[in-house]
């Protein structure tokens, strides 16, 4: 309370919602926080935007008890007095408009334009400043009535705002009036005792259903049938309306028997006929007594009734209907009295001549067609714009500054459950206030609800939650975040007028992006049925696991060496037997042949065994010499000895036996039998015997030996060459030298070369390494 009277409200008063609820400790903080803040000057007046000093005369309103100086209550009043008149009447100034309050637009009639100086409670006028009082109070009890009236008056001192609730304590009984009286406050004495009602309703049918309440009985909720006020239709309606009318007309005869009621249906009696009795003619000169039946007749008179010029009478004779407009001639004189004209009498005579007097704000002329002379006063709006720069000024044009906008907005949040209230202006730099309700914006994406948050102004943020939208092709949902709306970088950029131009920030658009394809992994079988695999549900369908398809082909020797493929099922064909998609054998026979059989199988693959082999082998014979033929089929079903015969050329052996001598026997296999019986010259190892012989290959190379002979005449061949060899040495001379060379000291270099040499190569090597792999 205190929060809202020195800041929340720019007039000081308290606001009836948060006034005290009879406790008089509350009442008297209250008073000395309104001393407080009249002593402080800070209560304002909203017309002059200026504070309310204690020695200022002031008006106080009944309806929101806000403070006004009282010159400005009372221009405010004149001026807006002035704008609804100048507005709306076309007599000027003939009618009397009531006057609003500034800030809560209660309106009062001019009489109630406050004219003196009062305090609070109305009791005295002018009241004197005190110190010692509030300002504005006379200091006498207040002793207003309280509102809603409950017989007692108010017992504070004279103070602004309206009066407390009444804290006195009464004896009072329930709502219903069934249980026993209590004491309680008086401003709080209605109370519930919780019974049901049990009072009749208005239907007299029913009784009231509803907890212990005040005041008239809810009307019956039921339905039952009723019949209209007439009585012709019934219809289902509700007990607590049961009068209602139909759409028939009544139709009763009416008592002259002519003539039927033709009034909607209703309830009493029809009444007379509207035609019986004396009629008069229309003119009303003559009257006469006619049946109902028949029609007055004009009475041939002049019809002599006044025109709508008030001046002239109907000149026709009498008739039915409205007279006509009056058309004699008159002379008439123009409103400003300067022309004369003779015209219709029902027409207005105004001259074109234009008033060039100046109006009451000083600024226009009047510029009135026929003006009398009394100018009214200016009728253009003001349009200049107020201190709030939302709004112009709504007077008549007038002098000097014009009236701070009385208008107060609601800063609200953006739901708009929040609000504050501030004179208008300071929208733009008030900051709105925080709202604890939760943002009521739809959902943008696809879910029927956003994220709770709180309420905010500007754009919601993204959507997090899981999209869960069936994927396309399958039954799944999108386990991925909400995608609807993605900001995404724009590729579309003005081209740049030249490179002094800066480029311009990316910019970004938001787009819905499409579902991720499905992730669930799903057991599937490959084409050639090998394995189960898991695979994705977007990629999902036959796949082929890459191995050889490995049926068997229909030669049954070999299997289908293509990757993994779908075979059309045959039911007379085994899973295992190659189908019509698989490759057909076109290699040939592979079947292992006969041992000894160097020839493949001149077949194309095939089932069961090989025919026999009837292709020519050409073989060498034991010999190497000559190349014979022979059937293949023969030569590997022969056995060892047949084999050897059948590759013998027949002809003598070429080889020589140890002995030196040719084998005698054909051509056979194996090494010679060393069995010669030749006779052969054999020496000794001196070559001086000889001999004849008949030497096998079984027996040595030398089978004759030297003698002494031999063993004399070896021994003087040997002293002979060593005669010779001892002359040859004695004719050299052997001269003496003296050893004249003296062995040089070796130097640095020849020293330490081995040592240098090394790293110095190796390091010509690795450069030349390097060389050859920079130019490769």
């Amino acid at each position: 309370h205190i929060r809202h009277t020195a800041i929340g409200n720019p007039c000081g008063v308290p606001d009836p919602d948060c006034q005290p609820r009879g406790d008089v400790s509350e009442l008297e903080r209250t008073r000395r926080c309104l001393n407080e803040v009249f002593q402080s000057g800070a209560i304002t007046c909203l017309i002059c935007i200026a504070s309310v000093k204690r020695t200022q005369a002031v008006w106080s309103c009944v309806g929101c008890y806000c403070i006004f100086h009282i010159p400005c209550i009372q221009k405010w009043a004149k001026d807006s007095i002035f704008l609804v008149s100048s507005v709306t009447d076309e007599d000027f100034g003939k009618k009397e408009h009531p006057w609003p309050c500034p800030k809560c637009r209660y309106e009062y009639s001019p009489q109630q334009t406050p004219c003196r100086y009062y305090c609070y409670c109305g009791k005295e006028v002018d009241p004197a400043p005190d110190p010692w009082l509030l300002p504005h109070s006379c200091g006498q009890v207040c002793d207003r009535e309280f509102k809603p009236p409950c017989g007692h008056r108010c017992l504070l001192l004279c103070h602004p705002g309206p009066c407390p609730p009444c804290p006195k304590m009464v004896s009072v009984s329930c709502l219903c009036g069934k249980a026993a009286p209590v004491p309680r406050r008086c401003s709080n004495k209605g109370w519930n005792c919780g019974k049901t009602c049990s009072r009749t309703l208005p239907c007299r049918i029913h009784t009231c259903t509803h907890t212990c309440h005040a005041g008239v009985c809810e009307p019956c909720p039921r339905v039952s049938v009723q019949k209209c006020v007439c009585g012709r239709s019934s219809a289902q309606r509700q007990c607590a309306s049961p009068l209602w009318h139909c759409d028939q007309a009544c139709g009763r005869p009416l008592p002259c028997g002519n003539h039927t009621c033709e009034r909607v249906c209703h309830a009493g009696a029809c009444g007379e006929c509207p035609r019986a009795g004396n009629r008069t003619c229309p003119c009303g000169k003559s009257k006469c007594a006619l049946p109902c039946t028949a029609d007055v007749p004009t009475c041939g008179d002049t019809c002599d009734k006044k025109l709508d010029c008030g001046l002239h009478s109907c000149s026709m004779r009498c008739h039915k209907g409205p007279c006509e407009t009056c058309r004699q001639a008159v002379t008439k004189q123009c409103r400003c009295e300067r022309h004369t004209k003779r015209m219709p009498c029902h027409k207005e005579y105004l001259c074109d001549s234009k008033c060039n007097k100046t109006r009451s704000c000083n600024r226009h002329p009047c510029k009135r067609k026929c003006c009398p002379g009394n100018c009214p006063p200016c009728d253009l709006s003001c349009g200049r714009m107020l201190g709030c720069r939302n709004h112009k000024c709504p007077s008549v044009c007038h002098p000097g500054s014009c009236y701070p906008c009385p208008e107060v907005v609601q800063v609200k949040c953006a739901c708009g459950s929040t609000s504050l209230s501030v004179p208008c202006g300071r929208e733009k730099s008030t900051k709105p206030p925080r709202c604890k309700e939760l943002c009521r914006n739809p959902p943008s994406c696809h879910h029927p609800s956003r994220e709770r948050h709180r309420c905010h102004f500007g754009t919601c943020p993204v959507c997090k939650q899981v999209c869960q939208l069936p994927l396309p092709g399958c039954t799944h949902l999108c386990p991925a975040p909400c995608h609807d709306q993605v900001l995404l970088k724009s590729n579309q950029r003005a081209p740049l007028a030249g490179p002094w131009e800066q480029p311009a920030a990316p910019a970004f658009e938001c787009k819905a992006l499409p579902c991720p394809p499905c992730q669930v992994p799903i057991p599937t079988a490959c084409l050639g049925e090998h394995e189960v695999s898991p695979v994705q549900c977007h990629a999902r369908g036959p796949f082929s696991c890459g191995r050889p398809c490995g049926r068997t082909l229909t030669c049954s020797n070999h299997s289908c060496s293509l990757e993994c493929h779908s075979v059309t099922p045959d039911p007379k064909i085994p899973k295992t037997e190659a189908g019509k998609e698989c490759e057909h054998c076109e290699e040939s026979c592979s079947k292992p042949r006969p041992s000894g059989c160097p020839h493949p199988c001149t077949l194309p693959c095939h089932r069961g065994n090989c025919p026999p082999c009837t292709q020519m082998i050409r073989q060498r014979c034991h010999c190497k010499i000559t190349n014979l033929y022979i059937e293949c089929l023969k030569l590997t079903a022969a056995d060892e000895e047949a084999r050897k015969l059948l590759t013998s050329c027949k002809n003598q052996c070429p080889k020589q036996l140890r002995c030196g001598h040719r084998c005698k026997e054909l051509c056979h296999a194996g090494d010679c039998v060393e069995n010669c019986s030749q006779r052969v010259k054999v020496k000794c190892p001196c070559k001086r015997i000889k001999k004849v012989d008949i030497v096998s290959s079984t027996q040595e190379e030398n089978l004759v030996l030297c003698d002494d002979i031999c063993k004399k005449l070896q021994r003087k061949y040997a002293e002979a060459e060593l005669e010779a060899f001892e002359k040859r040495q004695k004719g050299k001379r052997k001269k003496n030298r003296r050893n004249t060379e003296v062995e040089a000291e070796e130097g640095a270099w020849l020293k330490y070369r081995k040592y240098l040499l090394v790293p110095v190569c190796g390091i010509l090597l690795a450069v030349g390494a390097f060389y050859l792999l920079q130019v490769n």
